[in-house]
Protein backbone atom coordinates (compact mmCIF):
# COMPACT_ATOMS: atom_id res chain seq x y z
CA UNK A 1 0.00 0.00 0.00
CA UNK A 2 1.47 3.32 -1.14
CA UNK A 3 2.66 5.54 1.98
CA UNK A 4 3.00 9.45 2.11
CA UNK A 5 5.75 11.02 3.57
CA UNK A 6 7.86 13.78 3.93
CA UNK A 7 11.40 13.93 1.31
CA UNK A 8 13.72 15.81 0.20
CA UNK A 9 14.88 15.62 -3.28
CA UNK A 10 17.72 13.74 -1.90
CA UNK A 11 15.96 11.44 0.50
CA UNK A 12 13.10 10.73 -2.43
CA UNK A 13 16.15 9.49 -4.56
CA UNK A 14 17.46 7.43 -1.69
CA UNK A 15 14.17 5.93 -0.92
CA UNK A 16 13.66 4.89 -4.86
CA UNK A 17 17.00 3.00 -4.79
CA UNK A 18 16.20 1.48 -1.60
CA UNK A 19 12.77 0.27 -2.26
CA UNK A 20 14.34 -1.26 -5.88
CA UNK A 21 17.08 -2.80 -4.01
CA UNK A 22 19.68 -2.56 -6.87
CA UNK A 23 22.65 -5.57 -6.44
CA UNK A 24 25.76 -2.74 -6.35
CA UNK A 25 25.64 0.60 -5.48
CA UNK A 26 28.95 2.89 -5.71
CA UNK A 27 29.32 5.77 -3.44
CA UNK A 28 31.37 9.11 -2.88
CA UNK A 29 29.86 12.14 -1.51
CA UNK A 30 29.78 15.55 -3.17
CA UNK A 31 27.58 18.61 -2.48
CA UNK A 32 24.37 18.26 -2.66
CA UNK A 33 24.57 15.13 -3.63
CA UNK A 34 25.87 13.74 -0.37
CA UNK A 35 22.93 13.11 1.75
CA UNK A 36 21.02 10.68 -0.68
CA UNK A 37 23.98 8.86 -0.64
CA UNK A 38 24.71 9.26 2.77
CA UNK A 39 20.88 7.93 3.32
CA UNK A 40 21.09 4.78 1.06
CA UNK A 41 24.08 4.07 2.70
CA UNK A 42 22.62 3.50 6.24
CA UNK A 43 20.09 1.25 4.57
CA UNK A 44 23.07 -0.86 3.43
CA UNK A 45 24.66 -0.73 6.90
CA UNK A 46 21.74 -1.63 8.68
CA UNK A 47 20.83 -4.19 6.42
CA UNK A 48 17.32 -2.79 5.02
CA UNK A 49 19.21 -3.68 1.42
CA UNK A 50 21.00 -6.36 0.06
CA UNK A 51 23.31 -3.87 -1.86
CA UNK A 52 26.59 -4.30 -2.36
CA UNK A 53 27.86 -0.88 -1.31
CA UNK A 54 31.53 -0.09 -2.88
CA UNK A 55 33.02 3.52 -1.23
CA UNK A 56 35.49 4.92 -3.61
CA UNK A 57 37.84 7.41 -3.34
CA UNK A 58 36.53 9.44 -6.15
CA UNK A 59 33.80 9.98 -8.86
CA UNK A 60 36.26 8.35 -11.70
CA UNK A 61 36.42 5.56 -9.87
CA UNK A 62 32.63 5.47 -8.49
CA UNK A 63 31.73 5.32 -12.20
CA UNK A 64 34.32 2.52 -12.82
CA UNK A 65 32.93 0.74 -10.13
CA UNK A 66 29.65 1.14 -11.86
CA UNK A 67 31.22 -0.03 -15.04
CA UNK A 68 32.65 -3.58 -13.79
CA UNK A 69 29.67 -4.55 -11.67
CA UNK A 70 27.22 -3.77 -14.53
CA UNK A 71 29.79 -5.67 -16.61
CA UNK A 72 29.51 -8.41 -15.15
CA UNK A 73 25.67 -8.60 -14.86
CA UNK A 74 24.41 -6.55 -11.84
CA UNK A 75 22.17 -4.45 -11.15
CA UNK A 76 23.81 -1.14 -10.70
CA UNK A 77 23.60 2.57 -9.52
CA UNK A 78 25.92 5.59 -8.32
CA UNK A 79 25.02 9.38 -7.96
CA UNK A 80 26.58 12.33 -8.39
CA UNK A 81 26.24 16.19 -9.15
CA UNK A 82 28.55 18.71 -10.61
CA UNK A 83 32.57 18.38 -10.57
CA UNK A 84 32.15 14.63 -9.91
CA UNK A 85 30.35 14.25 -13.16
CA UNK A 86 33.23 15.79 -14.80
CA UNK A 87 35.28 13.75 -13.38
CA UNK A 88 33.43 10.65 -14.08
CA UNK A 89 32.97 11.73 -17.67
CA UNK A 90 35.05 9.63 -19.04
CA UNK A 91 33.95 6.66 -17.66
CA UNK A 92 30.16 7.78 -18.63
CA UNK A 93 31.07 7.83 -22.30
CA UNK A 94 32.56 4.22 -21.93
CA UNK A 95 29.54 3.01 -19.71
CA UNK A 96 27.20 4.12 -22.19
CA UNK A 97 29.08 2.80 -25.60
CA UNK A 98 29.36 -0.11 -23.79
CA UNK A 99 25.69 -0.50 -23.61
CA UNK A 100 25.68 -1.08 -19.03
CA UNK A 101 22.16 0.41 -18.15
CA UNK A 102 23.55 1.93 -14.87
CA UNK A 103 21.21 4.32 -13.02
CA UNK A 104 22.75 7.97 -11.43
CA UNK A 105 20.58 10.28 -9.86
CA UNK A 106 22.73 13.57 -10.80
CA UNK A 107 21.51 16.55 -8.25
CA UNK A 108 22.39 19.58 -10.97
CA UNK A 109 25.03 21.84 -9.38
CA UNK A 110 27.43 24.53 -11.37
CA UNK A 111 30.67 23.60 -13.04
CA UNK A 112 33.50 25.44 -11.61
CA UNK A 113 35.19 28.04 -11.98
CA UNK A 114 34.22 30.21 -9.98
CA UNK A 115 33.33 27.80 -7.83
CA UNK A 116 29.48 27.60 -6.50
CA UNK A 117 27.83 25.13 -4.93
CA UNK A 118 24.25 25.86 -6.01
CA UNK A 119 21.64 24.51 -8.91
CA UNK A 120 22.30 25.68 -12.83
CA UNK A 121 22.26 22.16 -15.06
CA UNK A 122 25.72 22.54 -16.31
CA UNK A 123 26.95 19.55 -15.25
CA UNK A 124 24.38 17.11 -17.10
CA UNK A 125 24.28 19.19 -20.45
CA UNK A 126 28.48 18.89 -20.78
CA UNK A 127 27.35 14.84 -21.00
CA UNK A 128 24.41 15.42 -23.49
CA UNK A 129 26.08 13.67 -25.94
CA UNK A 130 27.60 10.94 -23.84
CA UNK A 131 24.85 8.24 -24.87
CA UNK A 132 23.31 8.35 -21.41
CA UNK A 133 19.60 8.88 -21.30
CA UNK A 134 18.55 12.25 -19.39
CA UNK A 135 15.34 12.96 -17.37
CA UNK A 136 14.63 15.94 -15.19
CA UNK A 137 11.92 16.12 -12.45
CA UNK A 138 10.13 19.07 -11.33
CA UNK A 139 9.71 18.08 -8.05
CA UNK A 140 10.68 15.38 -4.94
CA UNK A 141 7.94 12.79 -6.06
CA UNK A 142 9.13 12.62 -9.28
CA UNK A 143 12.37 12.54 -8.32
CA UNK A 144 11.53 9.33 -6.56
CA UNK A 145 9.41 7.89 -9.66
CA UNK A 146 11.97 8.74 -12.40
CA UNK A 147 14.57 7.01 -10.75
CA UNK A 148 11.97 3.44 -9.95
CA UNK A 149 11.11 4.50 -13.74
CA UNK A 150 14.92 4.50 -14.90
CA UNK A 151 15.62 0.85 -13.95
CA UNK A 152 12.81 -0.41 -16.39
CA UNK A 153 13.98 2.31 -19.25
CA UNK A 154 17.42 1.70 -19.22
CA UNK A 155 17.27 -2.26 -18.46
CA UNK A 156 14.78 -2.69 -21.70
CA UNK A 157 16.36 -4.96 -23.87
CA UNK A 158 16.15 -2.87 -27.09
CA UNK A 159 17.83 0.04 -25.19
CA UNK A 160 20.51 -1.07 -22.42
CA UNK A 161 21.65 2.35 -21.92
CA UNK A 162 22.43 4.11 -18.78
CA UNK A 163 20.41 6.99 -17.29
CA UNK A 164 20.79 10.17 -15.44
CA UNK A 165 17.53 11.19 -13.36
CA UNK A 166 17.95 15.09 -13.01
CA UNK A 167 17.34 17.17 -9.82
CA UNK A 168 17.84 20.25 -8.98
CA UNK A 169 20.59 20.59 -6.61
CA UNK A 170 19.47 22.60 -3.00
CA UNK A 171 16.05 23.42 -5.17
CA UNK A 172 14.94 20.17 -4.59
CA UNK A 173 17.65 17.77 -3.13
CA UNK A 174 17.09 20.06 0.18
CA UNK A 175 13.61 20.84 0.25
CA UNK A 176 10.98 18.87 2.12
CA UNK A 177 7.99 18.00 0.36
CA UNK A 178 4.80 15.14 0.13
CA UNK A 179 5.86 11.98 -1.17
CA UNK A 180 3.77 9.10 -1.83
CA UNK A 181 6.18 5.75 -1.90
CA UNK A 182 5.24 2.42 -3.43
CA UNK A 183 7.34 0.38 -0.93
CA UNK A 184 9.80 -2.03 -1.78
CA UNK A 185 7.31 -4.87 -2.70
CA UNK A 186 5.82 -3.41 -5.45
CA UNK A 187 8.74 -1.33 -6.76
CA UNK A 188 10.75 -4.21 -6.97
CA UNK A 189 7.80 -6.10 -9.26
CA UNK A 190 7.62 -3.08 -11.30
CA UNK A 191 11.22 -3.00 -12.40
CA UNK A 192 10.82 -6.94 -12.54
CA UNK A 193 13.89 -9.04 -12.39
CA UNK A 194 17.30 -8.04 -13.88
CA UNK A 195 18.56 -10.24 -16.87
CA UNK A 196 21.39 -8.87 -17.92
CA UNK A 197 22.23 -9.04 -22.15
CA UNK A 198 25.95 -10.40 -21.20
CA UNK A 199 28.17 -11.28 -17.90
CA UNK A 200 31.67 -11.08 -17.64
CA UNK A 201 31.25 -14.11 -14.93
CA UNK A 202 29.17 -15.77 -17.54
CA UNK A 203 32.06 -18.24 -18.13
CA UNK A 204 30.45 -20.86 -20.47
CA UNK A 205 29.88 -17.46 -23.03
CA UNK A 206 32.95 -15.55 -22.84
CA UNK A 207 33.03 -12.00 -23.79
CA UNK A 208 35.69 -8.89 -24.56
CA UNK A 209 34.56 -5.83 -22.62
CA UNK A 210 36.48 -3.04 -23.81
CA UNK A 211 37.99 -4.06 -27.04
CA UNK A 212 40.02 -1.41 -29.21
CA UNK A 213 37.92 -0.67 -32.06
CA UNK A 214 39.99 0.82 -34.60
CA UNK A 215 38.32 2.20 -38.20
CA UNK A 216 37.39 -1.31 -38.37
CA UNK A 217 34.31 -1.34 -36.12
CA UNK A 218 34.37 2.13 -34.24
CA UNK A 219 31.90 3.64 -36.60
CA UNK A 220 29.32 0.35 -36.65
CA UNK A 221 29.54 1.04 -32.54
CA UNK A 222 28.21 4.20 -32.52
CA UNK A 223 25.66 3.80 -35.09
CA UNK A 224 24.12 1.03 -32.42
CA UNK A 225 23.94 3.71 -29.70
CA UNK A 226 21.96 5.46 -31.97
CA UNK A 227 19.30 2.92 -32.72
CA UNK A 228 19.86 2.46 -29.33
CA UNK A 229 18.68 5.51 -28.30
CA UNK A 230 16.28 5.54 -30.53
CA UNK A 231 13.85 2.96 -28.91
CA UNK A 232 14.77 4.68 -25.43
CA UNK A 233 12.09 7.15 -26.81
CA UNK A 234 9.52 4.39 -26.70
CA UNK A 235 10.69 3.13 -23.49
CA UNK A 236 10.55 6.14 -21.74
CA UNK A 237 7.01 6.57 -22.69
CA UNK A 238 6.08 2.90 -22.54
CA UNK A 239 7.40 3.19 -18.66
CA UNK A 240 5.70 6.04 -17.64
CA UNK A 241 2.56 4.67 -19.02
CA UNK A 242 2.86 1.58 -17.24
CA UNK A 243 3.98 3.35 -14.00
CA UNK A 244 1.21 5.77 -14.10
CA UNK A 245 -1.44 2.61 -14.54
CA UNK A 246 -0.21 1.60 -10.97
CA UNK A 247 0.01 5.17 -9.23
CA UNK A 248 -2.17 7.15 -11.11
CA UNK A 249 0.85 9.44 -11.89
CA UNK A 250 1.17 9.35 -15.09
CA UNK A 251 4.50 10.06 -17.47
CA UNK A 252 5.19 11.09 -20.61
CA UNK A 253 8.14 12.79 -22.39
CA UNK A 254 6.69 16.19 -21.64
CA UNK A 255 4.10 17.53 -19.52
CA UNK A 256 1.66 20.04 -21.41
CA UNK A 257 0.26 22.76 -19.41
CA UNK A 258 -2.68 25.14 -20.40
CA UNK A 259 -1.23 24.70 -23.92
CA UNK A 260 -4.12 23.81 -26.03
CA UNK A 261 -5.54 27.79 -25.90
CA UNK A 262 -2.40 29.63 -25.39
CA UNK A 263 -1.34 32.60 -27.79
CA UNK A 264 2.03 32.32 -25.98
CA UNK A 265 4.51 29.61 -24.15
CA UNK A 266 7.23 28.97 -22.12
CA UNK A 267 9.40 26.03 -22.36
CA UNK A 268 11.54 24.54 -19.32
CA UNK A 269 13.96 21.96 -17.58
CA UNK A 270 13.48 20.98 -13.92
CA UNK A 271 11.85 22.39 -11.14
CA UNK A 272 11.41 26.02 -12.76
CA UNK A 273 8.48 24.16 -14.48
CA UNK A 274 6.57 24.84 -11.35
CA UNK A 275 6.97 28.40 -11.00
CA UNK A 276 6.51 28.56 -14.65
CA UNK A 277 2.94 26.92 -13.95
CA UNK A 278 2.33 29.43 -11.39
CA UNK A 279 3.59 32.50 -13.54
CA UNK A 280 1.20 31.29 -16.00
CA UNK A 281 -1.93 31.28 -14.05
CA UNK A 282 -1.12 34.44 -13.02
CA UNK A 283 -0.81 35.44 -16.30
CA UNK A 284 -4.09 34.16 -17.24
CA UNK A 285 -5.72 36.33 -14.74
CA UNK A 286 -4.44 39.60 -16.61
CA UNK A 287 -5.61 38.25 -19.83
CA UNK A 288 -3.10 36.47 -21.21
CA UNK A 289 -3.36 32.95 -22.54
CA UNK A 290 -0.24 31.45 -21.35
CA UNK A 291 0.80 27.81 -21.14
CA UNK A 292 4.02 25.60 -20.44
CA UNK A 293 5.97 23.20 -21.66
CA UNK A 294 7.35 20.90 -19.10
CA UNK A 295 10.20 18.80 -21.02
CA UNK A 296 10.94 15.28 -18.88
CA UNK A 297 13.19 13.78 -21.39
CA UNK A 298 15.97 15.71 -22.78
CA UNK A 299 17.59 13.09 -24.38
CA UNK A 300 16.72 11.06 -26.26
CA UNK A 301 15.21 14.58 -27.83
CA UNK A 302 11.90 14.79 -28.62
CA UNK A 303 12.33 17.71 -31.50
CA UNK A 304 9.50 16.51 -33.62
CA UNK A 305 7.26 16.43 -30.90
CA UNK A 306 8.25 20.01 -29.46
CA UNK A 307 8.18 21.54 -33.07
CA UNK A 308 4.43 20.45 -33.29
CA UNK A 309 3.49 22.22 -30.35
CA UNK A 310 5.64 25.21 -30.59
CA UNK A 311 4.47 25.90 -34.40
CA UNK A 312 0.79 25.72 -32.96
CA UNK A 313 1.43 28.31 -30.18
CA UNK A 314 3.41 30.66 -32.56
CA UNK A 315 5.06 32.83 -30.12
CA UNK A 316 7.67 30.55 -27.81
CA UNK A 317 10.21 31.39 -25.20
CA UNK A 318 13.02 28.62 -23.74
CA UNK A 319 14.22 28.90 -20.83
CA UNK A 320 17.89 27.46 -20.56
CA UNK A 321 19.60 27.17 -17.35
CA UNK A 322 22.84 26.51 -18.49
CA UNK A 323 25.13 28.59 -21.19
CA UNK A 324 26.99 27.77 -24.17
CA UNK A 325 29.87 29.88 -24.80
CA UNK A 326 30.48 30.87 -28.85
CA UNK A 327 27.15 29.58 -29.38
CA UNK A 328 24.13 32.03 -29.77
CA UNK A 329 21.52 30.72 -27.20
CA UNK A 330 21.70 27.60 -24.26
CA UNK A 331 21.62 24.21 -25.33
CA UNK A 332 18.19 23.58 -24.90
CA UNK A 333 16.74 26.59 -27.29
CA UNK A 334 19.29 25.39 -29.85
CA UNK A 335 18.02 21.96 -29.97
CA UNK A 336 14.48 23.37 -30.23
CA UNK A 337 15.51 25.97 -33.18
CA UNK A 338 16.95 22.77 -34.68
CA UNK A 339 13.72 21.56 -35.12
CA UNK A 340 11.25 24.25 -35.89
CA UNK A 341 10.61 25.29 -39.30
CA UNK A 342 9.72 27.99 -40.50
CA UNK A 343 6.53 28.50 -39.60
CA UNK A 344 7.51 29.68 -36.18
CA UNK A 345 9.48 32.30 -36.46
CA UNK A 346 8.73 34.09 -32.90
CA UNK A 347 11.35 31.88 -30.71
CA UNK A 348 12.63 33.22 -28.15
CA UNK A 349 15.96 32.39 -25.58
CA UNK A 350 16.12 33.39 -21.85
CA UNK A 351 19.49 32.28 -20.05
CA UNK A 352 18.27 32.67 -16.34
CA UNK A 353 19.20 31.15 -12.92
CA UNK A 354 23.27 30.28 -12.92
CA UNK A 355 25.19 29.47 -10.00
CA UNK A 356 21.51 28.74 -8.24
CA UNK A 357 20.42 32.42 -8.97
CA UNK A 358 16.58 32.40 -7.98
CA UNK A 359 14.17 33.07 -10.53
CA UNK A 360 10.38 34.00 -9.39
CA UNK A 361 6.62 33.82 -10.54
CA UNK A 362 7.15 37.69 -11.49
CA UNK A 363 9.97 37.35 -13.79
CA UNK A 364 8.37 34.30 -15.32
CA UNK A 365 5.46 36.90 -15.85
CA UNK A 366 7.18 39.10 -17.46
CA UNK A 367 8.69 36.72 -20.00
CA UNK A 368 4.78 35.71 -21.16
CA UNK A 369 3.95 39.65 -20.79
CA UNK A 370 7.57 40.04 -23.21
CA UNK A 371 5.88 37.24 -25.87
CA UNK A 372 2.81 39.02 -26.49
CA UNK A 373 4.35 41.91 -27.49
CA UNK A 374 6.07 40.00 -29.96
CA UNK A 375 3.60 38.22 -30.77
CA UNK A 376 1.37 41.62 -31.43
CA UNK A 377 4.50 43.61 -33.10
CA UNK A 378 5.84 40.46 -35.16
CA UNK A 379 9.12 41.71 -34.54
CA UNK A 380 10.95 39.27 -32.51
CA UNK A 381 14.24 41.31 -31.88
CA UNK A 382 17.32 40.05 -29.55
CA UNK A 383 16.74 36.40 -30.05
CA UNK A 384 19.23 35.44 -26.53
CA UNK A 385 18.41 37.09 -23.93
CA UNK A 386 19.20 37.18 -19.68
CA UNK A 387 16.97 37.36 -17.03
CA UNK A 388 17.58 38.24 -13.50
CA UNK A 389 21.12 39.69 -14.87
CA UNK A 390 23.04 42.55 -13.73
CA UNK A 391 24.43 43.81 -16.94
Amino acid sequence: MAELVGLTGNDAGAEALKDVNPDVVAVFPITPQTELMHKFSAYANDGVVETELIPVESEHSAQSACFGSAAAGARTATATSSQGLALMSEICYITASTRLPVVMPVVNRALSGPINIHCDHSDSMALRDAGWIQIFSENAQEVYDNTIQAFRIGEREDVLLPVMVCLDGFILSHTMEPVELLGPEAAQKFVGEYHPAFSLLDTDNPISIGPLHLTDYYFECKRQEVAAMENARHAVADVGREYGELTGRNYGIFEKYKLDDADVAIIALGSTCGTAKVAADQAREKGIKAGVLKLRMFRPFPGDEIAEIVNAVGTVAVMDRSISFGLRGGPLFNEVRSFVNGGCPQLVNYVYGLGGRDINATEIESIFAELVRIKKSGDTGELYRYIGLRE
